[in-house]
């Protein structure tokens, strides 16, 4: 856990869980909005949540500062406790508003967590449930030829929102306030991380307004769901690179990410989200891509100096099967400009959901 110093805790702080497809922008989302409630005085704090370990969204939201729990090795809905725990936890430095993202891939996050917590639960406030849609995201996932697998999760997740935000707003100014895809009278906002658009209307929104939290329950078939879910293929890489002479972290992650985009693409293998994070004595540097081919967004101290060592992350998911996206990604490691140290590596298949509770929140 890391974060400030403590002080005498709210009594019923603010939960606010913002879901959403893989590279959707959530993390993004969460630092823009927690940036402008510590400018209204309000403490942030932040819960990660992956199918496995060591996240880079874990270590960039720590690296501004802001308090930072994880629920890792399995969603929220399977970690439901793990989830409360992690947020007695962060109490103890008394935020206002504890951010939560649930995996890129999850959904029936309305009986699974805000059912429960509805129900039980008398220590939190409950935002609304949004849900981040990446417009590009959106126009492949919802066409007729769209990878049913993908699909199913993607349209899911719509289903079960209490709002609805367009992400990227400063990429995509064309997309305008659409009604959502099969939920009529529902219309989506448009967001922008990058450039505050739309961020303070929808804390106001989430945190003054009057949409109900977790007001639609899903009617999911959980072997479908599990289908879907282990048709990805989920890796988390971590290593040192020792290099002579110095080079950037630039120079560490644009190759590596170069080369594994081509190799997976040339085995017919779709990324669906690749994040490397770099740290180093001068700085830390971001990358992220959310298809094959895309140009990376890439954030952190892209100025910093040379440097002789660097701590590589890389949190990868694709569709296609594990065992190869593995081997593909150990041989990138062969073409670096360095020596690699301390490698761990993990790649899987989702195991099915199994859900600690499930109760409809409408009926909590």
């Amino acid at each position: 856990m890391k974060g400030g110093a403590s002080r005498e805790a709210p009594d019923r702080p603010w939960i606010v869980i913002v879901g959403g497809f893989l590279g959707a922008g959530k993390t993004s989302l969460i630092l823009a909005a927690a940036r402008q409630l510590e400018q209204r005085g309000l403490r942030c704090a932040a819960i990660l949540n992956d199918q496995g370990n060591e996240l880079v969204d874990t270590r960039l939201a720590a690296s501004g500062g802001m308090p930072v729990g994880e629920v890792a090795g399995g969603c929220f809905c399977c970690r439901l406790s793990s989830l409360v725990s992690v947020i007695e936890d962060l109490r103890h430095w008394a935020p206002d508003v504890i951010f939560a993202e649930p995996v890129g891939s999850c959904t029936d996050i309305s009986a699974t967590v805000f059912g429960p917590l509805l129900e039980e639960f008398d220590r939190y406030r409950l935002a609304p449930f949004t849900v981040l849609v990446d417009p590009a995201r959106a126009a492949t996932l919802l066409r007729e030829d769209a990878d049913p697998d993908l699909g199913f999760l993607f349209q899911k997740q719509l289903q079960e929102a209490d709002l609805v935000c367009l992400t990227k707003a400063d990429l995509y100014p064309e997309a305008q306030n659409p009604n959502v895809p099969g939920i009529p009278g529902m219309h989506a906002r448009r967001l922008s991380a990058t450039t505050g658009q739309g961020v303070q209307h929808w804390l106001d929104e989430i945190l003054l307004g009057t949409v109900v939290a977790g007001r639609t329950t899903l009617d999911i078939d959980y072997g479908r769901y599990a289908q879907a879910e282990a048709s990805l293929a989920w890796l988390n890489l971590s290593f040192a690179l020792e290099s002579a002479p110095a080079i950037t972290s630039a120079m560490v992650v644009g190759p590596f990410m170069d080369g594994l985009d081509q190799s997976l693409t040339a085995e017919g293998i779709e990324i669906v989200h690749l994040k490397v994070f770099a740290t180093s004595a001068s700085g830390w540097i971001k990358a992220a891509i959310c298809a094959p081919g895309q140009e990376p967004q890439v954030e952190g101290n892209l100025d910093a100096s040379p440097a002789g060592r660097h701590e590589v992350l890389v949190n990868l998911r694709a569709k296609g099967d594990p065992a190869l996206v593995q081997r593909i990604a150990t041989a990138q490691l062969n073409h670096l400009a360095g020596t690699v140290l301390d490698l761990r590596l993990d790649c899987f298949s989702p195991a099915p959901p199994t859900p600690e509770r499930r109760i409809p929140a409408a009926l909590a």
